[in-house]
């Protein structure tokens, strides 16, 4: 199928044009050492990234990715929340690479003129570093954290805020990410999107989640539009 009438395209970060694993893994663990717990390998913590920094925090003192129901000291993690953002940030772009063709399609589709964006479950203050290191900056008009906002992915509130600040419609968007927590955002907003297969979805085809096309490689995206 071919995407008509789209004006800016929304991008996920983590797992859609990078993979940051390695790094997060190496701050988790850094996290985890620092307070003398257990830590994990890189591919355990990989299945607990794509709900922002807290998530991650949480999943890892607790050693699981459902954390959902379970309680949590308030000064202990907030303490480690802080020892994980700043061995993140000492070591923020160190061994984080591009997925593959993710550079040469991003600079195809600003050539025809659209608007690109990123909206981010990962703290805002580590996106511009991230971006500038893998000399991505000039690429995006805007950004969004998960922190930027009262709510973040999978609820619709960061796309329907961007959309009013690009000063375009729904319509007129396309999101593009590797988890449900993008899908999920988009289709509760009517925008339609594309799910990437892969990067982070905690084991799940993207496909269970419905989103309007499914690719294997971000080449793909420019035959789309």
């Amino acid at each position: 199928m071919k995407f008509n009438h789209k004006k800016a395209i929304f991008f996920d970060l983590d797992g859609t044009l990078i993979d940051s694993v390695p790094d997060l893994a190496l701050a988790v663990n850094e996290m985890l050492q620092t307070l003398h717990r257990e830590t994990f390998s890189e591919e355990t913590i990989r299945f607990w990234v794509g709900n922002g920094a807290q998530i991650l925090v949480k999943r890892a003192l607790l050693g699981k990715r459902d954390v959902e129901n379970s309680p949590i000291d308030k000064s202990f993690f907030e303490k480690a929340l802080q020892i994980f953002l700043n061995a993140y940030g000492n070591n923020i772009c160190k061994t984080t690479t591009l997925y593959p063709n993710v550079r040469e399609t991003l600079q195809a589709l600003q050539t025809k003129g659209y608007r690109l964006a990123i909206i981010t479950n990962k703290p805002l203050q580590f996106v511009a570093p991230i971006l500038k290191e893998l000399k991505l900056n000039d690429l995006f008009e805007a950004y969004l954290g998960g922190d930027s906002l009262s709510l973040k992915k999978p609820d619709p509130l960061p796309l329907q805020h961007m959309c009013k600040e690009m000063q375009i419609t729904i319509e007129e968007a396309l999101m593009v990410g590797d988890s449900k927590n993008d899908i999920q955002a988009a289709n509760a907003c009517g925008m339609q999107s594309i799910g990437v297969t892969y990067g982070y979805n905690y084991g799940e085809a993207i496909s269970t989640y419905n989103p309007t096309v499914i690719i294997d490689d971000m080449k793909a995206l420019k035959k789309l539009l």
